[in-house]
């Protein structure tokens, strides 16, 4: 298998126009092509585009920027796609996305949950911008499952390309739940000859089993998620017998063959074992991951042949594009050579087509977002948030736990001391001095979880305390210490730092990881192992999210699927007033022997 030549790295990412950085790059076309081809396929990919439709940063009220000069939202990946498909022929380029679509950014939510397409009727922003550019198929990510399965089948109707999930079987049976595969038939353009030849490109679409956690409430006992590896052995030859020339996989899941949960659901990250182990695979588009890889070739243990993977970021920072180089043997295409890279989307201005489709859905979610709905006495800023306790972090304790501890008034537990468990999910959420509008509250909560209550004992909150530590890296006995230097340990995510309001406690990180609580009361008094607590706990944490010990199986006692955010800004409207003095108590330190490590 050799390396079909391409557009180079440096010329896709100098910042220069979508036709520059082509034409500059030496972007190969079929007056140049190889006498090994008969024909070129180029297949374009997004994943995880979380409901950006344009480059605008909701939180910032301003366009998107980040330190590396990126550019985000479909319409600016669409300016790629179409200067691409200019170049290569409509009936020689494909386009797919690998999933996470209709969740994410306000744009989304505004559209899932303050106006959702299931009581409006509206379409939904991801599918107007989708189907105008004219995708040839998409694939369920775990973000599609989060709104339920009737929001998600209310956005399926909209889509005009077939949404794929093979792994997702109605609960109980192997059956698909949703289309497993389609069955792309071209009349491709050849290279050698003034004539066109039909072709067959199967794609089979993956979805991630970790839904089976993440959005237990939603699909318990309606759907199961199989083994990616398993699923793609039951309908690769399935495809290849329907006539497929070409397999393409997508998949939303990444490649380092982990998991970030525990207990039997298949395996999270499974791309790169879906290309070792499965053969007939010819390319993989992955995401999930949230990282870019140009390519990746994997080795099929089988076949031998390489399996030619791409992620292309996410939020649409970046296009991934596969060039496949194709000669007809024995009255069938085959794939003579292959490669992949990724373009970069601020190469190029928005395509003013997908623009100007959800300008004024955008107008209304920025409207939306810029109401001021109270006054903070004074700023609150989450910089310093995962390691020392912020007055911005038990804003959101302080709404937890009064809303659960006013729905469990008149139960058997409304006895119980009440806690409640957050993460810093944003370190650069700032609440300003002064108005406080939506999009502050949003960009401090930026996930769209629900909001449930646990009884754990004090020996169970003590573990799940020790989990959570682990995201510290263990500091030396002496010593000035850097805040960088402590969090984030094995790569532990911020949104893995939960921390716990409504008792006292101490994590002394110059000890090894699984102990390191060194102190644990209420109200002065040293917590016992048969003491028993009612916890605020978000959806994604009681599903089993992060692997926290003990939450999924704990007792709930409310799960009135109350979105958190929603309820943060309906607190700040009730109250008018956001004043630190009401609900922020310093309850957490990180010690070095006794002594506050951040004083």
């Amino acid at each position: 298998m050799t390396k079909e030549p391409t557009i180079s790295r440096r010329g896709a990412l100098g910042g220069l126009s979508a036709a520059g950085a082509l034409a500059l790059a030496g972007w190969p076309t079929p007056a140049a092509a190889s006498p090994t081809r008969e024909a070129l396929i180029t297949v374009m990919g997004t994943s995880d585009l979380h409901g950006h439709c344009l480059n605008w940063d909701y939180y910032k009220d301003s366009a998107y920027s980040d330190a590396d000069g990126d550019h985000i939202g479909i319409a600016k990946a669409a300016a790629l796609v179409e200067r691409i498909r200019s170049e290569r022929g409509r009936n020689n380029t494909l386009l797919f996305d690998s999933g996470d679509t209709i969740q994410g950014a306000p744009l989304a939510t505004y559209y899932s949950v303050v106006e959702p397409i299931t009581e409006t009727g509206e379409t939904h922003p991801m599918a107007r911008a989708m189907n105008a550019l004219d995708y040839d198929a998409v694939t369920l990510g775990n973000h599609e499952f989060n709104y339920g399965l009737d929001h998600l089948d209310t956005w399926i109707s909209q889509m005009d390309a077939p949404a794929l999930a093979a792994n997702a079987v109605h609960h109980g049976t192997t059956d698909p739940a949703y289309k497993p595969y389609t069955l792309k038939r071209l009349k491709v353009d050849c290279t050698n000859k003034p004539s066109t030849q039909p072709l067959t490109i199967g794609v089979l679409g993956l979805t991630n089993p970790g839904s089976a956690i993440w959005d237990r409430h939603h699909v318990q006992g309606r759907l199961d998620f199989l083994d990616l590896v398993d699923t793609a052995r039951r309908w690769v030859p399935v495809m290849r017998r329907e006539g497929a020339d070409i397999v393409i996989v997508s998949a939303h899941a990444g490649d380092s063959g982990s998991s970030s949960y525990q207990g039997d659901v298949p395996v999270e990250n499974a791309s790169a074992l879906v290309a070792a182990q499965v053969p007939g695979i010819d390319a993989i588009l992955f995401g999930h991951a949230h990282r870019e890889v140009p390519e990746r070739f994997v080795t099929n243990e089988q076949t031998g042949e390489q399996v030619l993977m791409t992620m292309p970021s996410y939020w649409g920072r970046r296009l991934s594009v596969m060039d496949l180089a194709l000669r007809r043997e024995r009255g069938r295409w085959r794939v003579v050579s292959k490669s992949a890279l990724t373009l970069n989307a601020n190469t190029v201005e928005e395509d003013p087509r997908i623009a100007a489709l959800v300008a004024d859905q955008h107008a209304t979610t920025v409207a939306y977002v810029n109401q001021v709905v109270a006054t903070s006495t004074e700023e609150l800023s989450a910089a310093t948030a995962c390691w020392t306790d912020t007055a911005i972090v038990d804003f959101v304790h302080k709404v937890q736990a009064d809303t659960v501890a006013a729905a469990i008034a008149h139960t058997p537990e409304a006895d119980l001391p009440v806690l409640s468990i957050a993460a810093p999910f944003s370190r650069s959420a700032v609440f300003p001095a002064g108005d406080l509008s939506i999009r502050d509250i949003a960009a401090l909560y930026i996930y769209d979880n629900t909001l449930l209550a646990s009884v754990l004992t004090g020996a169970q909150v003590r573990d799940y305390l020790e989990h959570s530590a682990r995201y510290y890296r263990q500091v030396p006995a002496t010593g000035d210490v850097d805040p960088a230097d402590v969090t984030n340990a094995d790569g532990i995510p911020d949104y893995n730092c939960d921390q716990l309001a409504g008792v006292d406690y101490t994590l002394d990180v110059s000890r090894p990881a699984g102990r390191r609580v060194s102190s644990l009361t209420l109200d002065g008094t040293e917590v016992t192992d048969d003491q028993r607590f009612v916890v605020a706990v978000n959806n994604y944490r009681q599903s089993g999210g992060g692997a926290f010990p003990h939450i999924v199986d704990a007792p709930v006692v409310h799960n009135a699927q109350r979105e958190i955010r929603q309820a943060l800004i309906d607190h700040a409207t009730g109250v008018q007033v956001i004043d630190p003095a009401d609900f922020h108590t310093v309850n957490w330190h990180l010690v070095r022997e006794g002594a506050p490590l951040f004083p």
